[in-house]
């Protein structure tokens, strides 16, 4: 089941909104080791989730365990891209009304190999919902293979090291690759779609 919630909305859902911050905090920081935010009850935070970003959450059944997600922004606004990694960019910036940034791209430990899938997926119908034209974020280079195995690799518009900026562009034969990853019909999609948004 995929939810797509602004982080206005978040608080209603607080069971599944605190699941989604922990399973960050366990990816970014204890996995990864990244220097990030995470409070007393075990939730990791930014100052980008106080712009009331789109999350697009993967969840069992019940609708309240986390099983991974990812924050949307406009790139007309704050975004990690432009404000922390403009020198993958050369210096330059990622601002269009027609690209969103896409963030902290999360897996639950509990997640099994179709949560990715369904997420980019999601992603993909997000784009196109709303006549956008692409995602834009920072990723980690040896994410590339993934990408390409998922059917949904980016334009490298930057990199450095083991770092690198992407674009993604969601066409029909990466809605149809990235479907049958996710083990979903579309039309799933669409109903949660149109269900919260």
């Amino acid at each position: 089941m995929i939810r797509f919630i602004y982080a206005d909305d978040l608080d209603d859902n607080p069971i599944l909104r605190d699941s989604m911050l922990r399973d960050r905090a366990v990816q970014f920081r204890h996995r990864l080791g990244w220097d990030v935010a995470v409070d007393r009850e075990g939730r990791e935070r930014d100052q980008y989730d106080a712009c009331n970003p789109l999350y697009v959450i993967a969840t069992d059944e019940t609708e309240r365990c986390h099983l991974g997600s990812m924050r949307l922004l406009p790139t007309t606004g704050p975004t990690m891209v432009n404000d922390h990694f403009s020198d993958l960019l050369g210096g330059g910036s990622v601002e269009s009304p027609f690209i969103w940034e896409c963030t902290r791209f999360c897996l639950s430990p509990q997640a099994d190999s179709t949560v990715a899938a369904l997420l980019m997926l999601a992603g993909g119908k997000f784009l196109r919902a709303f006549d956008l034209e692409s995602l834009v974020g920072v990723f980690d280079l040896s994410m590339l293979r993934v990408y390409r195995a998922l059917g949904a690799s980016p334009e490298v518009l930057g990199k450095s090291n083991e770092i690198g900026v992407g674009l993604w562009h969601f066409t029909d034969d990466a809605q149809a690759r990235l479907a049958r990853r996710a083990r979903v019909d579309v039309a799933q999609l669409d109903a949660c779609f149109e269900r919260d948004l």
